[in-house]
């Protein structure tokens, strides 16, 4: 086989041996807490599977060692060995061997300390030992997959699987678009015998089949966003044992349908929430029973779509937000002034400041001040928002609110100079002209707005637009979330579009302001603004609030 055929192979092995992988690791924690033989059953599935695939694949190594795990799942079947806390261990830094040969990376964490052919001598002495598994390893501590050797795995391959049934209607419509295009073709160039209300409904009835199409592909790329959740079993079992707390886990919501870009994208600000709420929020049992509650803290992350948006929140029933503090905190770091107040909504957005923590010591989890500023970045480059809900003594709430789709917007299309931009609708909340005394230079200025003073900030300046100056100007009151706002000075207002969004090349995807690019009706390429990166450069936290 030619080599580059077998690295195919190989690559479409690492994505079904990714799944097998995720489904052993979640398997195994079950193992602890049921006594359901259909568990260990489908974990032997994988197993042997996954055995069978890396030898085929070339990975003797791994093959070896899915060997040994199985001769130790054998003795859990013949009821010779518990499923004690050393042996689950052992059993997940398995997999995180595993993952490590077979160059397939973990589920947005870092692989555990393990050696391969350590772990695999430790699994055949506790089959030989009859089940005791020795000291556990130590979690936390990380080696794993070293930096040199990451770089030298190919990148994993972005898959996505699709129903057969949804190809053969996307196929179907591809048909049908064919047979329209050709029928509007034939009458174009007859157009003499036919009238223009003809030649427009044939027009019409290819644009409602290309608007099937690509509703259809915008479906086909909906995936569970209970994907994101499945690691979260495994980082609050290892979190749990490095910090003495006791977690549940209640997920909800998991068949709730989101683009795959946001399966991805979510994951790392969902990791941030999930370790700050065990290291920050959650109590120990014995603090826990005192305050009267359950020892067991419990995490829950619940999915809904709401309104064309999808919701998750992420809450804990730990000891929420302490106000007084972080109000310390802002006015100690010049966030706000020595007597300056907020409500609590926009007291609560300061945790998201970059290195604001008010944490009394550092710990391998968290409190640099870094976690929730990722949060907060990740959130926006996904045109979401994020809210806060919290009690003290009871428990916090972060809530998510991201589009269902990436790819496809409803933007607003603004000119400056000869140029066009795209601004997502759902960061534009009104247009006003700007006053006569407004009118001329300057990339930033204030316009009075109801009683308030609105910061704004013209595109023209700030893009280095040529061309003549308009005559008027008008501001697109822009803003994102419920309550901040500010204005963007453009030279023109050309209205409502529906737009897809492309990415921009490597060369430009750094640029502050821009998120994207997309083609006009017209075929020229506008550019896609961000419209949270803007209002960065343009008001500093706090955000000033306009009523």
């Amino acid at each position: 086989m030619h080599p580059d055929d077998m690295e195919a192979l190989r690559g479409i092995f690492r994505t079904e041996a990714r799944e097998l992988l995720m489904g052993m690791e979640r398997a195994i924690l079950m193992l602890e807490s049921t006594q359901d033989p259909e568990v260990l059953k489908g974990l032997f599935r994988a197993v042997h599977t996954l055995k069978g695939n890396c030898l085929m694949m070339g990975f003797p190594d791994a093959s070896e060692l899915v060997h040994s795990v199985e001769d130790l799942l054998q003795m859990f079947v013949a009821r010779t060995l518990p499923a004690s806390a050393s042996v689950v261990t052992l059993l997940l830094q398995s997999v995180d061997a595993l993952r490590m040969l077979l160059g397939v990376p973990g589920e947005g964490r870092v692989a555990a300390d393990v050696d391969p052919a350590v772990i695999q001598g430790r699994l055949m002495q506790t089959a030989r030992a009859g089940g005791t598994a020795g000291e556990p390893p130590v979690l936390g501590k990380v080696r794993g997959v070293l930096p040199e050797a990451l770089g030298e795995l190919p990148a994993p391959e972005r898959t996505l699987r699709v129903g057969l049934d949804r190809l053969d209607r996307l196929l179907d419509l591809t048909g049908e678009i064919a047979i329209s295009r050709g029928r509007l073709t034939a009458m174009l160039e007859q157009a003499e015998r036919h009238s223009p209300a003809e030649l427009l409904e044939a027009h019409q009835e290819t644009d409602r089949l290309y608007l099937d199409l690509q509703e259809l592909v915008l479906k086909a790329r909906l995936v569970p966003i209970g994907r994101a959740f499945q690691p979260f079993a495994r980082t609050l079992w290892e979190l749990g044992a490095a910090t003495g707390k006791q977690v549940r886990l209640e997920t909800g919501g998991e068949d709730v349908e989101v683009d795959t870009t946001v399966v991805e994208l979510i994951r790392d600000p969902l990791t941030h929430l999930v370790r700050n709420a065990v290291d920050h929020g959650i109590e120990l049992p014995g603090v826990r029973q005192a305050r009267g509650k359950p020892p067991t803290g419990t995490l829950r992350i619940h999915a809904r779509q709401e309104a064309g948006a999808i919701v998750v929140q992420v809450s804990d029933d730990g000891v929420g937000l302490n106000r007084e503090r972080i109000l310390q905190k802002a006015r100690a770091t010049g966030l706000l002034g020595p007597n300056e107040e907020r409500d609590d909504a926009e007291l609560f957005q300061l945790i998201f400041a970059p290195g604001f923590s008010t944490a009394e010591r550092i710990t391998e989890l968290s409190g640099r001040g870094i976690g929730m500023d990722v949060v907060w970045r990740n959130i926006e480059m996904l045109r979401g928002s994020i809210s806060i809900e919290t009690r003290e003594g009871a428990g916090t709430s972060f809530t998510l609110r991201l589009p269902l789709t990436l790819s496809i917007i409803e933007g607003f299309c603004v000119g400056v100079g000869e140029d066009t931009y795209v601004l997502p609708l759902e960061n534009v909340f009104e247009c006003v002209e700007l006053p006569l005394e407004e009118r001329g230079t300057g990339a930033t200025g204030l316009l009075h707005l109801r009683g308030h003073a609105l910061p704004y900030l013209r595109l023209r300046e700030h893009f280095a637009a040529e061309g003549p100056r308009p005559e008027r100007e008008s501001v697109v009151i822009v803003g994102h979330g419920r309550d901040f706002r500010a204005g963007l000075a453009v030279d023109s207002l050309l209205g409502q579009a529906q737009t897809v969004i492309k990415p921009l090349s490597k060369l430009f995807q750094h640029l502050p302001g821009l998120s994207g690019s997309a083609i006009l009706g017209t075929g020229r390429v506008a550019l896609v603004l961000d419209v949270s990166s803007l209002l960065r450069s343009l008001l500093p936290r706090p955000f000033i609030r306009v009523a």
